[in-house]
Order: C-alpha cells, then structure tokens, then sequence
C-alpha cells in the first residue's frame, strides 16, 4: 500500500515538473534573442547570468513553494533552501547560458526531484528545438513521449562525443584540456554544444556515443543523469576533486572512453 501511494506522489510530482518545464521553457523563448537580457557575470566572464534565467528561476521556485511548502529547493541561480519531507527539487532554470546570451539555440530547462537523496524524476526541456525528455525512476526516458536508448555503435573509431570546459578556466590548468588530447585522436568527432544537461540527454537518445566533463553542479547533472540511467546509458563521477566530474557514455562506448579520462584524476 505505501509503495502505490508513493507510486502515485511521484507520478503527480512528475507531471507538475513536467508542466512547469514547459511553462518556464516558454518564458525563455520570449527573452531569447531579445533586447532585455540584462546580462552580468557572476564568477569570471565566463560565468554570466541573464534576466531570463532569473525570471525562468522565480517562476519555477514559485510553483514549487505554492504546491510543495515542505519541499528543499537547490537552485543554480538562488541557492540551496531547507525542507522537512525528504524531497528536494534540484533545478537549472536554464542551463547554456552562454549559448542564450549569444542568440545559440541550445539550451534548456533542467527540473530533477530527489527523495532521500536519490533522483526519481527528471525532466530536461530545450524550448527552442522543442525536445522535452523526461524519466521518472524505474519509468524509462522518453523525448516528446517516444522511448530512449543509446547508440550501438561499439568502437571509439566511429563513436561522437561531447565535453564542455571549467568556468574556472581561466585561473587553473586543470581545465580537461588532458582529456581532449587523449580523447580527440581516437573518435570520429568532438562536440562542444554548451549546455551539459542536453549533451547528456542525447547520450541517453543516442545522437552522441559519450559526454565528459568536469566542474560541474548538481543543478547541471540531477535531471539528466537520470534520463541517462533510464535509457540504458552509463555514467560515473571520474574526479572527486573538482564538483561534479562526470562521464555519460552507451554501454559499448564506456568501457572505452572512461580509462581515458580516470588517468586524469591519478595525477
């Protein structure tokens, strides 16, 4: 009886998500490509910050705090907030900032809801393309409601991969430029599209074989990895030394990419 009622207080957490993600997905498009961004950087010049992302964040911790009082919050833009229940909403508002900023359309809301610290939903909106991939646990993934899973493809040779680089680039070396030299010579192609929680979504809808990066934040992982997991990809954290340093790959692909990158971290 307990497993059904939770059963069913995750179903209706994930189509609240799920609207919600579309609701602040639409709102993204009324900015992009405008006049009123209002743009300012946080960290470096690198790291920056948007009107949109700040309206996209209000409207998503509004609903929450209306419909789910007891529940944490953890939020790129406002930080973490307490809650009772054992539920939290991990959220990016938008994630690819960068690419918003500069007119790019690769970009997305990220919505993951944790349970006593494990992700059963996620949800991944990129508004623009209009690709909304979903997955609540044990549910599988979907994009725009069709079934998931990973590239076939079985040798690094013909396999395409993405990564990103550190927003901290600019004042350290550990910048997985490393990576790139090992990793480059032995694919078919390098992707960099800017935006960690879509790359590791078309892992999981096999338009990429693999994604690697490092320094990253749960905000830009919770939701997707999920996705990841429920469509039969694999993942692992490569570095425990800077954030969140993770490999997504399809189960033929990793075996062959993460010995590349687990070099790095015995340095």
């Amino acid at each position: 009886m307990m497993s059904t009622i939770m059963d069913r207080m995750i179903d209706d957490i994930a189509l609240n998500a799920m609207s919600w993600a579309r609701e602040a997905g639409a709102l993204l498009l009324k900015y992009f490509r405008g006049d009123d961004l209002d743009i300012h950087t946080k960290l470096n010049d690198s790291d920056i910050v948007t009107a949109a992302d700040k309206a996209s964040e209000a409207l998503l911790i509004s609903h929450i705090r209306e419909c789910y009082p007891s529940h944490a919050i953890l939020s790129e833009e406002s930080g973490a907030t307490d809650g009772d229940s054992g539920w939290r909403w991990v959220i990016d508002p938008l994630d690819g900032t960068t690419n918003f900023g500069s007119g790019l359309p690769v970009y997305a809301v990220s919505i993951g809801v944790e349970y006593k610290g494990e992700t059963v939903i996620g949800v991944v909106f990129a508004p623009y393309l209009n690709e909304f991939f979903h997955a609540v646990k044990g549910q599988g993934a979907f994009l725009n409601g069709k079934p998931l899973k990973p590239s076939t493809i079985d040798s690094l040779s013909r396999a395409v991969v993405a990564t990103g680089f550190p927003v901290d680039k600019n004042v350290t070396s550990d910048n997985n430029l490393d990576n790139l030299e090992r990793v480059m010579p032995m694919v078919r192609g390098i992707r960099r599209l800017g935006s960690a929680a879509t790359e590791i979504c078309y892992v999981a809808a096999g338009f990429l074989d693999a994604h690697w990066e490092l320094n990253l934040h749960r905000w830009d992982v919770s939701a997707a990895l999920l996705i990841a997991d429920e469509a039969g990809a694999r993942h692992r954290f490569f570095r425990d030394d800077r954030n969140i340093s993770v490999v997504t790959a399809s189960p033929q692909i990793f075996p062959l990419i993460d010995p590349l990158l687990s070099e790095s971290a015995r340095k």
